[in-house]
C-alpha cells in the first residue's frame, strides 16, 4: 500500500503533457553536448549543451548550461542559456541568466530571471505601427 508514501511533485505527470516522466539524468550526472527527447524528461544534474525537446522538469539541483528549445518547461533549478518554449513555469528556487521567449509564462515569488522577457505571441513592429495609426485615424 502507498497511503504513507511521499509523492514527488517532479515525477507527477503535468496536466498539460498528461504523461510521465520517462527519461531522468540523475543529480551526480554530467552531460556534454547536444540533448533532443520525446516526451517527458526530467534533469536533476548538468547539461552542458543545447536541450531541444517536448516537456522538460528542470529540479532544484539541475543546471543547464547551454539554450533550451521546448514545448513546455517546469524549471526549479538553473539555467544559463536563452529559453524559448510554448509554456514555462518559473518555481521559486529557479534562476535563469539569458534570454526567455515564451507564449505563456508563470513566475512564482522568489524566483530569478536576468535577461530580456518576451512573448512569442507579440506582433512584429510593422503590424503594431499599423494598428497604432488605424486606431488614431478612427478617432480623428
Amino acid at each position: 500500500m502507498s497511503f504513507f508514501r511521499k509523492k514527488d511533485p517532479l515525477l507527477e505527470s503535468s496536466p498539460s503533457s498528461g504523461e510521465v516522466i520517462s527519461s531522468i539524468l540523475a543529480k551526480d550526472m554530467r552531460m556534454i553536448g547536444e540533448l533532443r527527447f520525446k516526451g517527458k524528461a526530467r534533469i536533476d544534474g548538468l547539461v552542458e549543451g543545447n536541450i531541444k525537446g517536448e516537456h522538460l522538469v528542470l529540479s532544484e539541483s539541475g543546471k543547464v548550461l547551454g539554450d533550451l528549445d521546448l514545448v513546455n518547461l517546469i524549471c526549479h533549478g538553473t539555467v544559463e542559456g536563452n529559453i524559448k518554449a510554448q509554456q514555462v513555469s518559473m518555481h521559486r528556487t529557479a534562476f535563469v541568466h539569458g534570454s526567455l521567449v515564451a507564449a505563456t509564462l508563470t513566475v512564482e515569488p522568489g524566483a530569478r530571471l536576468n535577461g530580456e522577457i518576451s512573448s512569442s505571441q507579440q506582433q512584429t513592429p510593422a503590424q503594431s505601427s499599423s494598428t497604432a495609426s488605424k486606431s488614431i485615424s478612427e478617432k480623428e
